[in-house]
């Protein structure tokens, strides 16, 4: 079977999804990322936050993760624009004192909100490295990954280690 991209019309012009025919049906969307630590910034943490100059970096990067959420139909072209109902932002350390960022968003919509997810999980990941890049340039960003989607025409659940 042959895919399209969903986001052209018949003559290859970027064109917006129509959602206007669609059900209203609740939709939730996880995605994650991992932040990898170098050593002086693992030395930082202190069960599970960090201190900077800036603040308190994990929940200034919560903060920044769902203000990003809301605003991913900015950010994305053909992004609907729509009203989050829930955004919760978890970062946990990992066994290797890395940080994993995971972003759930929830709505009644018409239209998916895997982006919004992705958008606020990518958001805070970039935040921890503002906040943390006087200690060291050397963090990474890495494993930026839907989790899972419901609701609409289909369900998905990827490949992934499960944590909280």
């Amino acid at each position: 079977m042959s895919k399209n991209f969903s986001h052209l019309d018949h003559n290859n012009q970027p064109i917006m999804i129509d959602v206007s025919d669609k059900d209203i049906t609740i939709r939730e969307a996880t995605a994650e990322c991992t932040v990898i630590l170098p050593d002086v910034v693992k030395a930082a943490l202190d069960d599970g936050e960090i201190w900077s100059a800036k603040g308190p970096v994990v929940q200034t990067a919560i903060i920044a993760g769902v203000m990003a959420a809301k605003k991913t139909s900015e950010l994305i072209p053909f992004c609907h624009p729509i009203t989050l109902e829930s955004c919760k932002i978890n970062i946990y350390s990992t066994e290797e004192n890395n940080l994993t960022v995971r972003c759930i968003c929830r709505l009644h919509a018409k239209t998916g909100v895997e982006m919004e997810a992705l958008t606020g999980a990518s958001i805070a990941g970039l935040t921890v490295y503002d906040m943390c890049k006087a200690l060291s340039h050397d963090i990474q960003i890495t494993n930026t990954r839907l989790i899972q989607k419901t609701g609409g025409k289909s369900d998905i659940t990827t490949n992934s280690r499960a944590k909280p």
